[in-house]
């Protein structure tokens, strides 16, 4: 018969861990979803030229890998003494980690808008921000969903390694269990279980809204 040292305190310690993934991967994903909008229109305003700049700085973030942008960033706001916790540190990386892909989805997906949808808004009279605002926006939006959820998913999946800033999320937590408990299978099979749960309905969300506006 299967026995298991794990108390009802032990359940609520992943739990409050698991609120803290949520929080990291809700601040980063929400700010890192607004400067990725801002800087996707950026981009595709300005061309590849004129953006080159901007393109450089997103591709340090695409580019270099996430444990790294962590270690780093939190070595760099010690030294210039700002005096963030491990909980700001995590937020500004990965919102910034965020902002560097959505930005490229906002690109793709405002580029994917036909060109003679937006002359024919324009000739109807619209400004520059009528058309982005009722015209590219409602189809941009729909041709980057999907993307933006998996986007979504992966920073949610990715904010265990701020485990690594001392912030005890939901993996960290279910390692200060294993070294506790010493039921490594049991406890990551629940730790698994908890990320199931709360990934399965941004997904879900996100497949009924594609299909909903497929139908449209």
């Amino acid at each position: 018969m299967f026995d298991t040292a794990m108390t009802a305190n032990d359940l609520w310690f992943l739990a409050k861990g698991a609120a803290m993934t949520l929080a990291v991967t809700g601040v980063s994903v929400t700010v890192g979803t607004l400067m990725g909008v801002l800087f996707g229109v950026i981009r595709f305003q300005l061309g590849p030229i004129w953006a080159a700049p901007l393109t450089f700085a997103l591709d340090v973030f695409r580019s270099v890998p996430l444990l790294i942008q962590l270690v780093l960033g939190n070595a760099f706001q010690s030294i210039a003494k700002l005096g963030w916790g491990p909980f700001t540190t995590s937020c500004v990386i990965l919102s910034l980690y965020t902002a560097a892909y959505c930005t490229e989805i906002v690109r793709g997906a405002i580029d994917s808008v036909p060109g003679t949808t937006r002359r024919a808004a324009r000739s109807l009279g619209m400004t520059w921000w009528q058309d982005m605002r009722y015209i590219v926006a409602p189809l941009a939006t729909r041709i980057a969903l999907p993307s933006w959820i998996g986007l979504t998913l992966g920073v949610m999946k990715d904010s265990s390694l701020v485990l690594w800033l001392g912030l005890i999320e939901l993996l960290r937590a279910s390692q200060i269990l294993v070294t506790r408990l010493q039921e490594p299978l049991f406890i990551l099979t629940v730790c698994g279980l908890i990320y199931f749960l709360l990934s399965f309905p941004i997904a879900r969300l996100g497949g009924y809204l594609e299909k909903r506006w497929s139908n449209d």
